[in-house]
């Protein structure tokens, strides 16, 4: 399946109007049942489902039991409906619509994070140029401009990197894809286009990702977090310029 399709639309360029087809991002409501009973639903970029139901379910700990994603069935109807079966109970209580137009779903009392000692470092050119291949590898954002990205990287190469409507959910994407392909979390870079909100930091943290860089701002709440789990936060990357808030040792 595609992340857009194309529809039919007016170009206004100063007095004139021109008509044209034009490339949309494409938005599905995704149920998630568990043993047949759905458990939640969200929207998102129907690309990359299971990595995405993988990276969330895992994150937040929904399932308490044995589960296998392999097993995992997805189905592309009006709404994307993916059913997972499962040996143990699965509770969404606590469940909170995250920060953002498109909200993400996150489990606060649930997310347990863990202090990271990860001694990878990256120099501050390296990182630069690292980010500029993360934006010029956002196909779907160049197309349609109406997605977030995510990826994971080495430091020097783009491990692997997602789109989607929400923010959250590219996280959530990339997370579910390291963990399916055994990809491991030290020594990489969590690199985000948007906001990093406590949530992204959060679930960062739980895994041991040393180091988050996004092109905008991060809020209080995720400085607190980042500073007390030992993750280091690099915001505001643009050209020749970044500012880091938690933990500058490991950007040389």
């Amino acid at each position: 399946m595609d992340g857009f399709i194309k529809r039919k639309i007016y170009k206004n360029t100063g007095n004139s109007f021109e008509e044209l087809e034009d490339p949309v991002a494409l938005e599905k409501r995704l149920r998630v049942s568990v043993n047949g009973k759905e458990v939640l639903s969200l929207y998102c970029t129907p690309l990359m489902v299971r990595e995405l139901v993988v990276g969330m379910f895992l994150t937040e700990d929904l399932i308490k039991g044995s589960w296998c994603a392999e097993r995992m069935t997805i189905e592309y109807r009006d709404d994307v409906l993916v059913d997972i079966p499962a040996e143990g109970e699965v509770s969404t209580e606590g469940a909170v619509i995250t920060s953002g137009c498109i909200g993400g779903i996150t489990f606060p009392k649930r997310l347990s994070l863990r202090k990271t000692n990860d001694a990878f470092s990256i120099q501050a050119d390296a990182l630069k140029d690292l980010f500029r291949k993360f934006q010029n590898a956002s196909e779907l954002y160049k197309l349609t401009g109406c997605v977030h990205s995510a990826a994971l990287s080495d430091g020097s190469e783009i491990l692997c990197l997602a789109e989607d409507i929400g923010r959250h959910n590219a996280v959530d994407k990339i997370i579910g894809y390291a963990i399916l392909e055994q990809i491991p979390f030290e020594g990489r870079i969590m690199l985000a286009s948007g906001r990093l909100s406590s949530e992204i930091v959060s679930k960062c943290a739980r895994w041991g990702i040393p180091v988050v860089a996004s092109r905008t701002s991060p809020t209080s709440l995720a400085v607190d977090i980042a500073e007390q789990s030992g993750v280091t936060v690099v915001g505001f990357i643009r050209a020749d310029r970044f500012n880091i808030y938690t933990h500058p040792e490991r950007i040389q």
